[in-house]
């Protein structure tokens, strides 16, 4: 792995640079996950057409470091993000992001702009108000989560997001999550509608029907779905993931 010291975080972050040809997609996890644990599959299936592939761990999760004080807030981690786009010396890139790591995707394009060739996004939190799992987590106070519930969450878990989750530091799912509860203004539904690059919405098709997937198709934006998959797309139908994200990004 490829690592660099985050002057945001303060600790190191991270990532696979795997080899391939076409413009580099960068991978940015959600919430409990690591692109090192949910990408490699992805990215090694013959649709994927050995594009390069650029696996981030955030700060909080799976190989990068896990500082007590950093607030994990999706500003941050987006600034993370950048640090390591700069870092690489890409000029031009393209953007994957999955549910928490939708937000921290959209909060990139924005500020860098032309750099980014498109923008995809697979079920990400698009307002304020979090999701099942943020909500889940923040019900109890920070300290409570970390003492306790992180390990009754664990104990409960039978899925892969287990996997990956246990790896995670529980004070930045906590405050990930927190983030996402209170969400951005404009919101991150406004920014993506906003941007100026190319974008595609993805969702599983068990997710839906969903009212953001309806409406953004609405806007002229690309949608796609994953067939015989929810959320969780990346474990549920990785190939299936593979074929819509190679048509998203065909260069």
């Amino acid at each position: 792995m490829q690592s660099l010291f985050s002057l945001t975080a303060g600790a190191s972050v991270r990532w696979h640079d795997l080899p391939g040809q076409g413009i580099p997609i960068v991978f940015i996890h959600g919430l409990g996950c690591a692109s090192s644990y949910e990408y490699p599959r992805i990215v090694a299936d013959p649709a994927f057409r050995g594009r390069r592939a650029i696996l981030i761990d955030l700060p909080g999760y799976g190989f990068s470091d896990k500082p007590r004080d950093f607030d994990y807030s999706i500003t941050h981690q987006a600034d993370v993000v950048i640090e390591v786009i700069n870092a690489l010396k890409l000029s031009h890139c393209h953007l994957y992001g999955h549910s928490m790591g939708g937000s921290i995707a959209i909060e990139v394009a924005e500020r860098l702009g032309e750099r980014i060739g498109k923008l995809v996004v697979s079920e990400p939190n698009f307002r304020a108000g979090g999701g099942v799992y943020s909500r889940l987590l923040v019900e109890r106070p920070e300290a409570e989560f970390i003492s306790q519930v992180y390990d009754e969450m664990l104990a409960d878990h039978t899925s892969p997001w287990k996997g990956s989750a246990q790896n995670a530091a529980p004070w930045a799912m906590w405050r990930g999550a927190k983030s996402l509860i209170d969400g951005a203004s404009p919101s991150w539904m406004e920014t993506f509608l906003n941007l100026s690059c190319s974008r595609a919405l993805i969702f599983g098709e068990q997710s839906l029907p969903d009212s953001d997937f309806e409406y953004v198709s609405h806007q002229g934006i690309s949608v796609a779905t994953v067939p015989q998959a929810g959320h969780s797309m990346s474990w549920e139908n990785p190939s299936a993931l593979a074929v819509v994200l190679q048509e998203e990004f065909n260069d």
